[in-house]
């Protein structure tokens, strides 16, 4: 009689006939888990891209503390809409441009950054004019309708005035491309995006908050165990999910580490399920750092 594993999804389940390796191998490496609050995100994002290009397009600010997987979630879409060579235009189509804000952006360096993100080769002796017209002619070429910037905060290290011109760059890339900007950062970045009252109401802010006991955590906890490869169903209680949110602080990347962690021990032990008491038990350890969405 074959075993029931209807507590995982499919593809974790097939993991179970593999080696103990590889079950091993499969909860460290990187992986995307779905649940509501990323699938959101993630709908925002799709709304934006298959918007009707005009002048003043739209844009969304994502504001979380280090941690709640903001990254991940830029990556996942940028994944989900990748680049592609159209044959007939002889040109290279990149709907998504992602790309992570320097620890201390100038207008130079963002446009050398840029160019670099999209593989174009530039000479370092460009002038910033050159750099300017080399970046928007291929971003119009690439026809790029989603520029991501994340560590947006990162603007916030210049000078007043160098915030406002790269401010003033954005909102002249979003109007001349028509394209939609997704800056990512920590809370002070929307004191960054404040800075340019224009460029500000364009933005529709989707703060990822720590997460709190409430059914919308619980569905999360639900996504994480059904990834996890164990052969036995786990059962939590709503105590010790309290207990998960005051060690973890409500951060995702804290929560998905414990999971790891004690998926791996359950793995070792041969106990092949999570328990309350596996949950009080649990410590932070640096022994590796999982990957987590």
């Amino acid at each position: 009689m074959k075993p029931d594993y209807s507590h995982l999804t499919p593809h974790t389940a097939d993991l179970l006939d593999g080696t103990y390796a590889n079950r091993i191998s499969a909860i460290r490496e990187e992986r995307w888990i779905t649940y509501p609050r990323a699938s959101r995100c993630l709908e925002l994002l799709d709304s934006l891209l298959t918007r009707p290009r005009t002048t003043r397009m739209p844009s969304i600010a994502v504001y979380a503390d280090s941690g709640m997987g903001k990254t991940m979630l830029m990556e996942r879409f940028q994944r989900a809409n990748p680049s592609a060579f159209n044959a007939s235009k002889r040109q290279l189509i990149a709907p998504v441009v992602a790309m992570q804000m320097s620890s201390h952006p100038t207008e130079r360096r963002f446009y050398s950054q840029l160019l670099h993100t999209i593989g174009v080769p530039f000479t370092p002796r460009s002038t910033l004019v050159e750099l300017e017209i080399q970046a928007l002619r291929n971003l119009k070429r690439m026809d790029v309708k989603l520029l991501m910037l994340d560590e947006v905060h990162n603007l916030l290290a210049g000078s007043a005035k160098e915030q406002r011109v790269l401010l003033n760059l954005l909102r002249y890339l979003s109007n001349e491309l028509q394209l939609s900007l997704v800056c990512l950062g920590v809370a002070e970045a929307r004191e960054a995006v404040s800075g340019d009252v224009q460029l500000a109401r364009r933005f529709e802010e989707f703060p990822l908050t720590r997460w709190q006991g409430d059914e919308e955590f619980q569905d999360m906890i639900v996504a994480i165990v059904r990834h996890l490869p164990l052969k036995l169903k786990s059962h939590i209680s709503a105590r010790a999910l309290r207990h998960v949110l005051q060690i973890t602080d409500g951060l995702t990347a804290q929560i998905f580490k414990m999971f790891n962690d004690m998926a791996l021990d359950a793995i070792k032990s041969g106990k092949e399920c999570i328990s309350d008491e596996n949950i009080e038990a649990w410590r932070p350890s640096e022994r590796y750092q999982p990957a987590f969405a």
